[in-house]
């Protein structure tokens, strides 16, 4: 099949070396006019791994990743540490692969590079989408310039602001959160040694949690503080923020986590969006694919992963099945379970990351022992980190 594909991140990218690597045709359209990744900083655990694996980029990428010791949590006031889980060895026994902290563009460089390899000219920059249309015989995408490209089928993976969902099924974009996530990349060099750490580590306070762990072989240290009710006058989904307001917003916290803040060399602001799932993705020859379908709030670290195991899903259907709208829907039937499942868990982390029993000391101790004890934590996490995209059924 010759396939569209609106969108060239790391979902629509790695939906298009699945598909090139079984048999099919790609054209992928990205509005941007050069390839890169903002954001700095992402988690990839094992099920996201195994992916990669599948799509022969994850030894290029784990060569300049970083894979942490553990993850902690330490509270917002006192630093005081917990375990959350062990990683390393550990994970690795556990799933079979391990789970990485890796830099965004590391990721789509490698994603990129092997959907080149394989077809030169897939990648189409300065393309943005502004409609589309079907028929019984293929889907076309019509570009803001007025171009038109015709395929099999269409994949919408334009993002949260996705024009081909809404084209599909009307405005139903996510809405903003009111909560606002400051992400910082400082150079592991610039911060005091005891900061240095092969850790990530998850503060947790009243309304507010703030992450850092380590990037790009340890060069990095990847920093991300979430507020809790601020408005978003912006039209754009990230701005500069300004070093005085973060402080701000995370007075009487600790002193690291102030380090983290005045040692970023630059701190960009960013809107944190959310919608419930949305019912349907697949129309005809038409589908969408990773923040598209299922835009999540970050608090389980899989909103990228999610799309990788999309992409692959996805490729596996269209080789499966000969005709094309039946394929969709076995690729959707094979994915919206699991990533509505995803959705929600990361919204319910927001009242774990933000309890009001966190405020003190002596109240946290009680809801950690409670909410992240290891038996909550293997439900929360085991169902995600065991799935396979190569073998699940379609």
């Amino acid at each position: 099949m010759h396939v569209i594909i609106a969108g060239g991140g790391i979902g629509g990218m790695a939906a298009a070396l699945a598909l090139l690597q079984h048999g099919h045709d790609v054209d992928v359209y990205e509005q941007a006019s050069q390839l890169r990744e903002v954001g700095a900083g992402i988690q990839i655990s094992p099920n996201g791994n195994r992916v990669l694996d599948a799509l022969g980029v994850f030894d290029e990428l784990a060569a300049v990743s970083c894979d942490p010791d553990r993850k902690e949590f330490r509270l917002w006031s006192t630093g005081e540490t917990w375990p959350l889980f062990d990683l390393g060895p550990v994970v690795v026994a556990k799933y079979g692969y391990p789970y990485l902290t890796v830099y965004r563009p590391d990721l789509l460089s490698a994603l990129e590079g092997a959907v080149r390899r394989l077809k030169p000219d897939a990648v189409h920059l300065g393309a943005r989408a502004s409609s589309f249309r079907q028929d019984d015989a293929g889907a076309v995408l019509v570009l803001e310039d007025g171009r038109e490209q015709r395929g099999d089928v269409l994949v919408g993976a334009d993002g949260w602001r996705s024009v081909v969902r809404d084209g599909l099924w009307g405005d139903v974009r996510p809405e903003f959160s009111g909560m606002v996530a400051w992400r910082g990349l400082i150079p592991m060099a610039d911060l005091p040694e005891h900061l240095q750490v092969n850790l990530g580590w998850t503060w947790i306070g009243p309304g507010s949690h703030a992450v850092n762990y380590p990037l790009h072989g340890g060069e990095y240290m990847n920093f991300v503080a979430t507020i809790e009710g601020k408005d978003w006058p912006h039209e754009a989904g990230s701005v500069q923020g300004d070093v005085e307001e973060c402080l701000a917003d995370f007075a009487g916290w600790h002193e690291d986590v102030h380090t983290f803040i005045r040692r970023s060399p630059q701190l960009l602001k960013w809107a944190l969006v959310r919608r419930d799932p949305i019912p349907q993705w697949s129309r005809g020859r038409v589908t969408l694919l990773g923040d598209a379908c299922h835009a999540t709030l970050p608090f389980l670290a899989q909103g990228a992963v999610h799309s990788l195991e999309d992409g692959l899903v996805l490729a596996r259907a269209l080789t499966a099945y000969d005709d094309p709208a039946s394929a969709l829907q076995r690729y959707e039937a094979a994915r919206i379970e699991r990533t509505s499942r995803m959705v929600r868990g990361a919204t319910a982390n927001t009242d774990r990351f933000h309890s009001r029993e966190l405020a003190s000391p002596e109240t946290a101790y009680a809801y950690l022992e409670r909410e992240w004890s290891v038996e909550p934590v293997a439900d929360r996490y085991d169902w995600l980190y065991s799935y396979d995209a190569a073998t699940a059924p379609v």
